[in-house]
């Protein structure tokens, strides 16, 4: 299976930590000059992390190392639901209705639906 950080994209930092890392294996003998020359030059054209460790696979330790990605945009906090605030506004508009046919039978009642839908809507907004 793939591993999704390999797709994740590079910037200047990383592609200068991959070049001192090359030049390590350069002055350690493992790579000639002008091998150093087409990697690093790969490198610093490389758009994501696997570019990059691709330019490493048959070379041993040191390898460029990579910070933990960071959400872009992280999950604001959430107030706690409560199951009886889902259900007020729902519950006064049924009583609405059931007193306007039973007890008051002008309209003017049926305003009081959106009404307290309104003031609750408020009231939640002001306490979270």
């Amino acid at each position: 299976m793939s591993d999704p950080s390999r797709d994740i994209r590079v910037g200047d930092a990383e592609r200068q930590q991959a070049l001192q890392v090359l030049g390590e294996h350069m002055s350690a003998g493992r790579i000639d000059v002008e091998e150093y020359g087409e990697r690093s030059a790969k490198i610093t054209t490389a758009k994501t992390r696997g570019e990059l460790m691709a330019l490493f696979h048959d070379l041993p330790d040191p390898r460029p190392q990579f910070a933990a990605p960071m959400a872009m945009f992280p999950e604001p906090p959430r107030a706690p639901a409560r199951r009886w605030e889902s259900t007020f506004v729902p519950v006064v508009g049924v009583l609405v209705i059931v007193a306007f046919f039973t007890l008051v039978k002008n309209p003017l009642i049926l305003l009081l639906i959106p009404a307290v839908a309104i003031l609750w809507g408020q009231w939640n907004g002001r306490r979270r």
